[in-house]
């Protein structure tokens, strides 16, 4: 997912797409480990993808701060 499409997510939906990549992450190490996956650049892509949501989701924490 692009950051342009991450911007427009709502908060709610921001939170819930990063639960589910962390959880996607999660099972792409665990059956990395476990035996060679099939794409190993799909680890890659989720990691960068999480640090994505938590970027957007900092963002928007200090962009409160700053407005108060």
């Amino acid at each position: 997912m692009e950051y342009d499409k991450i911007k427009v997510l709502t908060d709610k939906e921001l939170h819930g797409a990063l639960r589910d990549e962390r959880l996607q992450l999660q099972k792409l190490k665990f059956g990395h480990a476990v035996s060679q996956i099939e794409n190993p650049g799909k680890i890659r892509y989720s990691r960068r993808l999480v640090a994505r949501y938590l970027t957007e989701i900092n963002h928007r924490k200090n962009q409160i701060k700053t407005i108060n």
